[in-house]
Parts: C-alpha cells; structure tokens; sequence
C-alpha cells in the first residue's frame, strides 16, 4: 500500500512538464512558529480579550450609539488578530497534515485562542437581548454603527435559537475537544490513505486523479482501489458521521431549530425556501441534464451501460496532454483581462507574491480552496495541479474566489466574508470566462465538443452532484435522530441518490457504496453543498445577463464583489434585474446546461 513520503509528482505527469509550480509565501501573516510577533499577537489578545470583558460585559445594554460603535469596533479587532493566527496555523497545517509537529501547533492555537476568546462569548447573547427599538435608534443616531447592520442582522438571526450564557461559555470551551476533533481525525485519516494503483502508490488525490484517466482499466483499478482502502477503514468513517450528525441533532435540539439545515440556512443568510425551490428545481432536471448527458457520453464511449469508473473519463476524441503552469496562468489570466483588466490586475501578486500552493506534495491536503485569512492580509490559493485541463478550470475557480475576496477586503473584518450562495459567484463566473475564452479559440468541431463536453461535466458536477449530495446529508441527518448508523446504512442513503441523480445507464460496481466516506465537506461544513449549485445557477443567470446587456456589467459586477457580506442576495442581484426567490430564476440557470447538451445532440 501507500506510503506518502514515497509519491513523485512524476507519477502526475511530470515535475518539468508543469514547470515551477509556486509555493506560498506564509510570512506576510508570521515569519514562522517562533515569529516574536505571533508571540507578541496572542499575548495582546489574552490582554484584550479581558479588558473588552471588564469594559462591556453586563453594560452592553446601556451603551449609546457611539459606544456601541466602539465595542463593535474593538471586537472586530480582536477576531481580526485571532484570524490572523488560526489561518497562519491552519494554512501551515495544511501543506502537511501527516507532519505531527504541524498538527500540534494547530491544536494548541485553536485550544489557545478558544481559551482566550471565551470571556467573549456574553457579547453576542448580550447584544441579542438589546431591544429592537433601541438599536433602530441607535443605527438612525450613528451611520457608521448603521453600517454593521448586515452583519450584526446575521447575529441576531440566532437570537430564537441562543441559550442560557453558562451553557454557551460550555459550548465554546468545549469546541475543541468537538467537531474540530473529529474534522481533523477525519483530515489526517484520509490524507493517510495509501492506494496502490497497478504498482503505483498513491496518495487520495492521486487516485482520484486516474478516474479521469484516458486509459478505462486504469480508472477501473484506481476505482476498485479506493473502494477497497475506503471500505478497510469504513467502520472509522462511520463513527465520526454518527458521532458529527449527533451533537449537530443535539445542538439543534436544545437550540430549537426546526429542521438540521436550519443553522447552514442562518449561516447563510438565505430563506428555506429559495434553497427548497432550487433543490427541487434541480432534481426535477435530472432526466434533462444528467441522465441525458451521460446517455450521449456512453454512446461516444461505445458502450451500451456507463461504470462509475467512466463518470469524468475523458472523451475518446480528445487529446491527452499536459497543460504546463505558464500556460495554465495565461488562458486564466487572459479570459479574466477580456472580460475586465481590473480582474486580470487583482491575480498577478497570487502568481508572483507566494499567494498560491499549487503542486501535489506528500501529506498536502487534498483539493483546493481559496482562504481569505484576514482583511488586513490577503487571501492564500491551495491547488493540488496535475496539469490536466480541468486543473486550469480549478485554477480560474479558485482565482474567483481570491479575486472576490481581495475585493470585499474594504468592508472590513465584520463584512467582508460573503455568505456562502454568494461566495461561489466570483469562482463559477470566473470559470465560465476561461470555458467562453477557450471556446472562442476552439480550432476544430472535435475540439469544440470536447469543450462542451468538459464544461457540460463540470456544470452536472456542480449541480446536479452537489444536490445529489445535499439530499444524501438530510437523509443522514434524519435517519441518525432515530439512532446509531451502520456502515451498510450510511451506505444505503448514499446509493439512493447516487441511482436518481446519475440516471439509468450508469451500473454501480461493488464497493462504490463506501465512496461517500472521503468526502470533507460532509465532515467539515454540513450542508454547504448546495452553495455550489447556488453559485452555478446565479452565475448562469448573470451571465445571461451579461450577453444581453454587456453595456456597464462589470462596473455592477464589481461592485457586488465588493460588497462583501454587506447587502442580501436580494439587494445584490436587484441592479441586474433577478431574484432568487423567483422559481423562474433557477430554471434560467438549468436551461444553459440543457443549451449545451442540445448542442452537444446535435453534433452526433
């Protein structure tokens, strides 16, 4: 099996075929561990963290306008300095996870700054008391106060839901010893997993990797491999989702949320029923997106039923080759100028300032991500490039993302994070500009349908595979409240969705069933999945918009990302005429899939 000091980047492709892959640069957060300045950082905040306590706790009430102002202002730094150091140790944790010496850090700065920031647990409960008509004077009294509203609204969105302050002082304190326990189980068990893939060892991303493989015995290997190692360590899997889904049931229980998605819903600043609609928009598209795309792709493929194995293997006409780092950069960077050089401008200091990790490193997480650290940073891109095209798919989303959130850096620590049905916007349309710019270059018929096709696979990925996944977590989450799962159990809720939501001619081989165990977003953020498929319909739709009144889009489109989380989804699509309340909103979206898919039929 796999020993992950032993992967060579060749088995990818090829270290020189990528070309100088970058590596970040952590020192504009801390010069390292030992940096005086970290030292000196937690120091102020233990200091701060008290005087805040002494200066407010108990008096929040009684403050006026002003005041308010500077309480919120002076919290608004402390959790600045506190992102700084948990994204500096978590960012570290990440280029390494199997490195113990990294992971013991990261342990001890969230237990440190958990015991730090617990005298500050009174000022949410606190400001959630205050009346409502008390702050409405207090916003009409202060403009600058009145400019938190939005996030201070997010606060008070758990005021039905907060309880006594003891028993949130518990929940705080003992967050450590909680979900974020078994998070980083779960992250260090899977970037563990060790495949040997026809005398090839490899790590989780490795594998995955050859399912796109050109060669089908290939992908049939590496697919029985991962269900073989996913299955030898299931029974691990399992207890960390029964034992995640149930202290998220009692947590909703003594809360009082009405369904398990409610916090996400909260979180997110979204209404349960615009989530509804899209889900049910989606599913109900499954017979014209997925069943119908994959219908086409075995017919290319020659073959009358799809193996699971098949689901993202390239097209028989298309060309097998290595997309070096250089190039990578300029077909995104290009498509992101065209649209608007200002996007172009806001990327170059991610390539050339140590803003991204891009190669695939033993013990390196898997996936990629975009963190935006804190406002008086700068975001931190992770890749794991193999050099495959949709690699430079990756690259354009998660540049999106950097470039949203280097923009709503100006709406400061309290505002700027942008609640997550609108924090893929940046990233999906991003990734729609370089599919548009290298759609435009297609040479050939072949090379076009290859593109579409790719695309076409991306977007059913997006959508119809993140509600897929959706459905799966609430039926986890429900079947959970009536006691402890099995592994056969969990695996059962999860080939119910995978059947329904890849259709008919797909065959499900032994061993499949376990492929939901290696899924982090489960693990770490649960229900977040339906943010992609938010984020692909808003974008489709704005596009839309883009093509029938480009005249003045990116000035609007800008100023979107800018606002950070400082408007709702309402007031932040209102300038380009849409509204995600409205059903017909989600089907605008599905029909530039089906769009393509027509396209696609009609190519033979």
């Amino acid at each position: 099996m796999h020993d992950p000091r032993t992967f060579d980047a060749d088995a990818a492709g090829g270290t020189a075929a990528l070309g100088d892959l970058p590596v970040w640069d952590l020192s504009d957060l801390y010069a390292g561990k030992d940096d005086p300045k970290l030292r000196s950082d937690l120091d102020w905040l233990d200091g701060e963290a008290k005087a805040f306590a002494a200066d407010y706790e108990g008096r929040l009430a009684d403050l006026d306008a002003d005041g308010m102002l500077r309480a919120i202002q002076r919290n608004e730094t402390i959790d600045e300095v506190a992102g700084r150091v948990m994204s500096f140790a978590g960012l570290r944790y990440y280029q390494q996870t199997t490195d113990a010496g990294r992971a013991k850090f990261m342990s001890d700065m969230q237990e440190r700054i958990t015991d730090t920031m617990t005298p500050l647990v009174f000022f949410g409960l606190e400001f959630n008391r205050i009346d409502d008509a008390v702050l409405e004077a207090h916003y009409a009294a202060n403009a600058d106060l009145a400019r938190y509203r939005p996030a201070l609204d997010r606060l008070r969105a758990m005021k039905p839901y907060q309880l006594s302050d003891e028993l949130e002082r518990f929940l705080h304190d003992a967050s450590v010893a909680g979900a974020s326990a078994w998070n980083k189980l779960f992250d260090e068990t899977v970037a563990g997993l060790e495949f040997e893939v026809m005398g090839e060892v490899l790590g989780i991303e490795g594998a995955a990797n050859l399912l796109s493989d050109p060669d089908r015995a290939k992908r049939e290997a590496a697919a029985r491999e991962i269900a073989a190692t996913l299955a030898e360590n299931v029974k691990l899997f399992a207890r960390v989702h029964n034992t995640l889904a149930k202290m998220h049931e009692v947590q909703d229980r003594w809360r009082g949320f009405e369904t398990p998605q409610t916090s996400r819903h909260l979180s997110n600043h979204v209404e349960p029923e615009v989530v509804q609609a899209l889900r049910d928009a989606v599913v109900d598209a499954y017979p014209r997106l997925s069943h119908r795309y994959y219908a086409l792709k075995a017919k290319w493929m020659g073959l009358d039923r799809l193996q699971v194995w098949d689901r993202n293997a390239p097209l028989p006409l298309e060309e097998t080759r290595i997309v070096g780092w250089d190039e990578a950069r300029k077909t995104v960077t290009d498509a992101y100028a065209a649209f608007d050089p200002r996007l172009a401008d806001i990327t170059r200091p991610f390539f050339d300032d140590g803003w991204i990790d891009a190669g695939v490193k033993p013990g390196k997480a898997p996936g990629a991500f975009a963190h935006p650290t804190v406002t008086s940073a700068h975001p931190y891109v992770m890749l794991n490039y193999l050099g495959k095209p949709r690699d430079v798919m990756t690259l354009a989303h998660e540049l999106g993302h950097g470039v949203h959130q280097v923009l709503a850096a100006e709406q400061g620590e309290m505002l700027s994070s942008t609640p997550l049905t609108l924090a893929e916007t940046a990233s999906v349309f991003g990734e729609m500009l370089t599919f548009r710019a290298m759609l435009d270059r297609a040479g050939s018929d072949a090379e076009r349908k290859v593109l579409l096709a790719g695309k076409v696979e991306d977007m059913i990925n997006t959508v119809v595979r993140q509600i897929a996944f959706y459905d799966f977590e609430c039926k986890l989450h429900e079947a959970r409240k009536g006691g402890e799962l099995t592994p056969d159990d969990i695996n059962a809720l999860w080939m119910s969705v995978q059947a329904e939501s890849l259709g008919p001619v797909f065959e499900f081989m032994e061993g499949y069933e376990v492929f939901w165990a290696y899924i982090p977003h489960f693990v770490h953020s649960p229900f977040y999945v339906y943010a992609y498929a938010f984020g692909d319909g808003l974008v489709n739709a704005l596009y839309a918009a883009y093509a029938d009144a480009p005249d003045g889009f990116q000035d609007k489109y800008l100023a979107m990302l800018k606002a950070g989380g400082s408007k709702h989804h309402r007031d932040l699509l209102a300038p380009f005429g849409l509204n995600a309340s409205d059903p017909a909103f989600w089907q605008k979206g599905l029909s530039m899939i089906e769009g393509f898919i027509d396209e696609l039929e009609a190519m033979g």
